[in-house]
């Protein structure tokens, strides 16, 4: 028996997988976090006055559903699921079904009942006995199966139309992400970029698809994260890779990428399309080491140890106005960095995730910490002491003067500059220091080291900060 019902049952889930997938004029916007806006061109005509549509479409929330013809008004939208075994039952109440069942020695016999009820279970033979249970596996006919969510819409025309058209949001049924590729070469860098949509439930044929960036609210829960295909076992999922880059809009507050041609999507594949034409354009590279004071409160005295900080290592790739690459705006993803080893094999410099980029804005990451460029820092002087009130009444104020020395090594054959920076919020300032102090902002400053090849080079500077 749990042989045929596993049997039945997989026959069950095959018919339901095989709902046919949106066809004809659908038009799909597909969103980061999963939300698909799908439209729908019906060649159903609607007469002046009240129409019912019915339609057969997965994953459809009804109560987002609405017409966006602006003479078309939903007047009511009912959501029937597609059918289980239980409900099938249910709908087959006074109708006689087949039931298969296993012969105690082998085989399967097939048995006629009546379904009288299903709660609790009451089933007539066709010589009158009635059984308690269920006499087998049932085999429904295909009237009692819905395969596919079905929606009744009652809509209301103002004046005849030659199409239905309908609008409504799918949650969690795809998703898209942005990666570029920077090739550094010399002091130029080639730049491509991709745009790749993972589709976890959306079956689509032949639509028109859009990528839509921003950052858009959410004012309903989000559903519960797609299960994955296996469970401990790696999926390799098909890359379609277009042919044409994608074409750009602002739409409101976001940017709209409309995909070139028409797209079909299923899920467990993915589709990766070009966002604009390989470009060509400046880059800069930067070596920061971060500063010692916290943002806010007094920094405590420091072991006279040196103390080991890493020297991050920051690339800005240039998105000027007035080129092809700095006009076209970005959308959020994730930036590759990549150079030429000596052999010419491209090898991966870093890996760092970006926000949207407005066109004429730079784009900054962080591709990781430095290897041949290390940095010590060691607190040489602490200070702390009560300052009286500025004016009677008010509670007396504290200033706290701290002295500090880095030094940076640098094992490349080509000399190197390094940023050390501090920021801090309230009233602070650099008193003194070795090198000269630039002002980036009324919370952070900071030194330009020139470190020689092969070489060290010390910063000291002292810090003095109130409260």
């Amino acid at each position: 028996m749990a042989q045929i019902a596993a049997s039945i049952g997989v026959a069950v889930l095959a018919g339901i997988a095989a709902v046919a997938p949106l066809a004809g004029q659908t038009s799909l916007s597909i969103y980061t976090d999963g939300r698909v806006v799908v439209r729908r061109s019906l060649p159903q005509s609607l007469d002046k006055g009240r129409n019912t549509v019915g339609l057969k479409l997965d994953g459809l929330d009804p109560a987002t559903l609405f017409s966006p013809d602006t003479s078309v008004a939903l007047v009511s939208a009912v959501l029937r699921p597609a059918t289980d075994r239980a409900g099938a039952l249910a709908r087959a109440a006074g109708q006689s079904l087949a039931f298969v069942r296993m012969r105690p020695g082998g085989g399967v016999d097939t048995v006629h009942a009546t379904v009288i009820r299903t709660e609790p279970p009451q089933y007539r033979l066709p010589d009158g006995r009635l059984l308690l249970s269920e006499p087998g596996e049932p085999l429904f006919p295909a009237d009692l199966v819905r395969t596919a969510p079905e929606v009744s819409v009652a809509l209301e025309a103002a004046r005849a139309r030659p199409r239905t058209d309908l609008a409504y949001v799918v949650d969690g049924a795809a998703r898209w992400l942005a990666v570029y590729q920077a090739v550094l070469l010399g002091v130029k860098c080639q730049v491509s970029g991709t745009a790749t949509i993972s589709s976890q439930t959306l079956r689509a044929d032949s639509a028109d698809v859009q990528l839509v960036a921003g950052a858009i609210n959410r004012g309903r829960p989000a559903p519960p994260a797609p299960q994955p295909f296996g469970s401990r076992t790696l999926q390799l999922q098909a890359v379609v890779v277009g042919g044409n880059e994608a074409s750009e809009e602002a739409v409101g507050e976001t940017h709209v990428y409309q995909l070139p041609g028409r797209q079909s999507l299923e899920p467990g594949v993915s589709l990766s399309v070009a966002l604009f034409p390989e470009a060509t354009t400046a880059y800069a590279q930067e070596f920061v080491v971060p500063g010692a004071l916290p943002w806010r409160g007094f920094p405590g005295q420091a072991a006279g140890e040196p103390d080991r900080v890493p020297v991050q290592v920051w690339y800005t790739l240039k998105h000027a106005h007035g080129t092809a690459f700095g006009d076209r705006p970005l959308p959020g993803g994730t930036v590759q960095l990549y150079q030429a080893d000596s052999a010419g094999r491209l090898q991966l410099l870093g890996e760092a995730r970006t926000s949207h980029t407005a066109a004429g804005r730079d784009v900054r990451v962080q591709s990781g910490d430095a290897f041949d460029v290390t940095a010590e820092r060691v607190q040489t002087d602490y200070n702390q002491e009560q300052l009286a009130p500025p004016k009677r009444g008010m509670a007396p104020r504290q200033r706290l003067t701290a002295s500090y020395k880095v030094t940076i090594s640098n094992a490349k054959a080509t000399p190197v500059t390094v940023d050390v920076r501090e920021a801090r919020f309230g009233v602070w300032q650099v008193t003194e220091s070795s090198v000269p102090v630039e002002k980036l902002s009324a919370t952070e400053v900071r030194f330009r080291v020139p470190v020689p090849a092969n070489g060290d080079a010390t910063l000291t500077y002292t810090v003095q900060a109130e409260s």
